[in-house]
C-alpha cells in the first residue's frame, strides 16, 4: 500500500506490482498460465471449485467437479498435505499453480456430500491453461429492415492481449488480439456479413503494439498514434506490419463506453481520424498516458526466489494523428448512445493527479472521405428508430430512475419507511419491465426474479448494429463507389 501510495503521487497509472500481481498481469496479457484449469471461489472457510476451464488438465482428467471443496493441497503424489481451510483464495491459488508437467494433489470434499463423508484425493498434472473465454469472440446479429434481413458481425474485444513470452521463444502461434480478430473476420466473411461492429465496451486497454496492429486490419499503412516521451521527443507509431494487410473494408462501427480506455482509445481514434468507420456509444475513459514495466529483480533478488515484483511507470503521453491527446478528454463518439455510467464519477477527468490534455503537431496521414454528412444522416435514422423501440425506451427509463436515486441528498432513518421505499422501487422496476414486454408481445412476469438475464437484449449493441445496417444500406445505394482519399498536412 505504501509503494502504491507513493507511486500514485506521480500520476494515477504509476504503481507497484507485487510478485503475485505481476504474475496475474502476465496472465491477463497472455491469456494463459500453468495450473490445473479450474476457477475457484471462497465458500465460508472453504475454497470451492466454481468451474472447470475447457481444455485444461482438470477437464481432461474429469475427476474434479464444480462445487467440490478443497481442504488440502500437496506438491507431488507423495507430498505432505497442507491444510488450506480458512486460507485466503489467492494463497490457495498460488499453491495449486506450478510448473508444467508437475503434479499437484488435492484433498477434496465432493460436492453435495453429507457431513462426515470421507475426503477424496485427486492427483492432477499441471499443464498450460488457455483462457479462451477472455479472448476476442464473434457472433452474427440479424437486423430486419424493409423486408430484408441483414447480417451484422460483432466482434467482442475484451482487452488488447499479446503473449510476449511465447513470441520471444519463437512460437509462431502466440496468442494476440490482432491474430484472433483477423481469424474471426475471415470466419464472419465466410458466413456472409453486411457490416461489422467492434465492441470495445469495458476494454481497459493492454499492449500498445496490439492497438496499432489491430488498426492495421482496417486501415492501409500509415501512422496510427504519436508518442511523446518525458524528454519531449515525439515518435510516430505505424502498423507494425510493413505489408498492407487490410482484413476488412466493409461498413463498420466501433462501440465504446466510459470504461473503454488506453489502447481502446488509440484504436477508436484511428478509425475516427481516418474516417474508416463511425464510433458510437459514450465518451471514453480518457487515459492518454503510456506506461513501461520495470522489473525490480534486475537490481536485486530476494532470498525466497519470488522476486520483488515490478514498477509500472508512466513514460509519456500518446496523441492522435491529428495531434490531439486523448488524455482527460477521451474519444467523443460520432453518435452518442445513452449509458448508465456516470462520466463525472468514472474516467481520467475524475482523478486528482491526472495529467492535463494538450496537443502536438499533426502528422501526415491519408484519410478517407469525410463522414460528417453521413454521420448526420445516421444520427437522424438512429433517433427515429429509438423513439419506437420499447427496449431503448426501457433503457432510458432505467437511466432516469438511477439518476433520480443518485440525486437524492438525504435518506430516512425510519426502517419501515426505507422498506416501503424499497418495495415501491421494486414495483416500479417490475412495471417498467412488463411495459416493455407488452410492447414487444412478450408474456408479462409476476416477479423480477422470474426474469432470465440471458433473454434480456443487449440494447446498445442492437442500436450499434442498426447504425451499421444504415451504413451498409447507404453504401449499397451509392453502388459502392471507390474510396476517395485526402492528404492532411
Amino acid at each position: 500500500r505504501f509503494m502504491n501510495a507513493f507511486a500514485h503521487t506521480l500520476d494515477p497509472h504509476s504503481s507497484y506490482l507485487s510478485p503475485r500481481n505481476s504474475e496475474e498481469y502476465r496472465i491477463q496479457m497472455s491469456l494463459s498460465y500453468f495450473g490445473i484449469g479450474a476457477s475457484l471461489q471462497t465458500d465460508g472457510d472453504f475454497v470451492k471449485i466454481a468451474g472447470i476451464i475447457p481444455g485444461g488438465p482438470a477437464a481432461a482428467a474429469g475427476s474434479l467437479k464444480p462445487e467440490d471443496r478443497i481442504t488440502g493441497v500437496a506438491q507431488g503424489s507423495d507430498g505432505e498435505i497442507v491444510d488450506v481451510i480458512g486460507w485466503r483464495l489467492d494463497d490457495v491459488v498460488e499453491l495449486i499453480r506450478g510448473p508444467a508437467d508437475s503434479v499437484v494433489r488435492l484433498e477434496i470434499i465432493p460436492a453435495n456430500s453429507l457431513p462426515g463423508s470421507p475426503k477424496t484425493f485427486i492427483d492432477l498434472t499441471r499443464g498450460e491453461v488457455k483462457l479462451e473465454e477472455q479472448a476476442a469472440k464473434a457472433e452474427i446479429t440479424k437486423i430486419q429492415r424493409d423486408g430484408r434481413e441483414w447480417s451484422i458481425g460483432v466482434i467482442d474485444v475484451p482487452s488488447f492481449y499479446r503473449d510476449y513470452r511465447a513470441l520471444s521463444s519463437g512460437d509462431k502461434d502466440y496468442k494476440s488480439t490482432t491474430k484472433d480478430v483477423k481469424r474471426l473476420i475471415a470466419e464472419l466473411e465466410e458466413e456472409g456479413i453486411d457490416g461489422l461492429v467492434i465492441d470495445l465496451r469495458g476494454n481497459g486497454g493492454g499492449h500498445l503494439t496490439e492497438a496499432t496492429a489491430l488498426s492495421g486490419l482496417f486501415i492501409d499503412n500509415g501512422p496510427v498514434v504519436q508518442l511523446r516521451n518525458a524528454n519531449g521527443r515525439i515518435s510516430r507509431l505505424d502498423d507494425p506490419d510493413p505489408v498492407p494487410r487490410v482484413a476488412y473494408s466493409g461498413p463498420m462501427a466501433v462501440l465504446v463506453d466510459r470504461y473503454s480506455a488506453s489502447a481502446s482509445e488509440i484504436f477508436s481514434a484511428a478509425i475516427q481520424d481516418y474516417a474508416r468507420g463511425v464510433v458510437v456509444g459514450q465518451q471514453t475513459f480518457g487515459k492518454g498516458t503510456v506506461q513501461n514495466l520495470y522489473s525490480l529483480d534486475q537490481y536485486l533478488r530476494s532470498e525466497d526466489d519470488k522476486g520483488f515484483g515490478q514498477l509500472t511507470l508512466t513514460i509519456g503521453k500518446y496523441y492522435r494523428v491529428t495531434g490531439e491527446s486523448t488524455q482527460h478528454r477521451g474519444v467523443d463518439p460520432d453518435i452518442a448512445l445513452p449509458s448508465h455510467i456516470n462520466a463525472e464519477l468514472i474516467g481520467e477527468s475524475a482523478r486528482d493527479t491526472a495529467l492535463p490534455w494538450d496537443t502536438v503537431q499533426t502528422t501526415r496521414f491519408r484519410a478517407g472521405k469525410p463522414l460528417e454528412g453521413m454521420i448526420e444522416s445516421l444520427t437522424v435514422s438512429y433517433a427515429e428508430r429509438a423513439k419506437d423501440d420499447p427496449n431503448f425506451q426501457y433503457q432510458m427509463d432505467m437511466i432516469r430512475a438511477a439518476e433520480e436515486i443518485s440525486a437524492k441528498k438525504s435518506l430516512t432513518l425510519n426502517m419501515q419507511t426505507r422498506r416501503d421505499e424499497h418495495e415501491q422501487e421494486l414495483q416500479r422496476r417490475l412495471d417498467r419491465e412488463n411495459e416493455r414486454r407488452m410492447a414487444l408481445g412478450i408474456e408479462p412476469v409476476e416477479n423480477l426474479d422470474d426474469i432470465d438475464e440471458d433473454e434480456f437484449p443487449d440494447i446498445l449493441l442492437d442500436q450499434a448494429a442498426g447504425i451499421v445496417t444504415d451504413l451498409a444500406t447507404m453504401r449499397e445505394m451509392a453502388g459502392q463507389p471507390a474510396k476517395t482519399a485526402q492528404v492532411r498536412p
